[in-house]
């Protein structure tokens, strides 16, 4: 093979090996309000995503109908079981006495309540306000029936449009979408 031919199959290689690593992200865990009432066993399902949110890229609206993916910046789980873990640690805060675990976790027991969350907006605009838009469902285990549901918007504003900032509106976001469950819990 000649020397251009082989450095034209080559050359993708080399690209690949320049490119730098991801920044990672993922969401934390604000404190709260701590109000006791909520049930001893909660079951956190895996949050639902709607699709263009479910990737490792971090997702930001560029429009009316146009979203934008961050360029190096990813999360450091997948989404829905971060939200997940999160929502889980966020909710044992809010509610003392409560024990909060997630389906997909390692504890295989029943809860006294059923949390199910369906996440359909959850990204941050040009101007870097965060909107969460979901759909929850709290409900006794077993009975199929929903005890209750309830449709949220969420909005805050990051303090400027970088990533980081942006992250930690989005924390600020799921810590707003916590009380509400709770809130839910405590009277279910």
């Amino acid at each position: 093979m000649s020397w251009p031919r082989r450095a034209l199959l080559l050359a993708p290689l080399g690209a690949c090996a320049r490119s730098p690593d991801p920044a990672l992200f993922t969401l934390a865990a604000l404190p709260g309000e701590a109000r006791p009432g909520g049930p001893k066993t909660v079951e956190l399902r895996r949050p639902g995503l709607a699709g263009y949110l479910d990737r490792p890229e971090i997702v930001r609206a560029a429009g009316p109908y146009r979203v934008d993916l961050s360029g190096g910046a990813r999360w450091a789980e997948p989404l829905g079981d971060m939200l997940g873990r999160v929502l889980a640690e966020t909710l044992t805060q809010r509610l003392p006495g409560s024990t909060v675990f997630t389906e997909a976790g390692g504890l295989s027991a029943d809860g006294d309540a059923v949390v199910e969350i369906d996440v359909q907006r959850f990204d941050a605009d040009a101007e870097g306000r965060v909107t969460l838009l979901a759909q929850i469902a709290v409900r006794r285990p077993g009975n199929r029936r929903v005890g209750q549901t309830r449709a949220v918007r969420l909005e805050v504003p990051a303090r400027s449009t970088a990533i980081t900032d942006i992250v930690a509106a989005m924390s600020a976001t799921l810590g707003q979408l916590a009380n509400t469950v709770a809130a839910m819990l405590r009277t279910l």
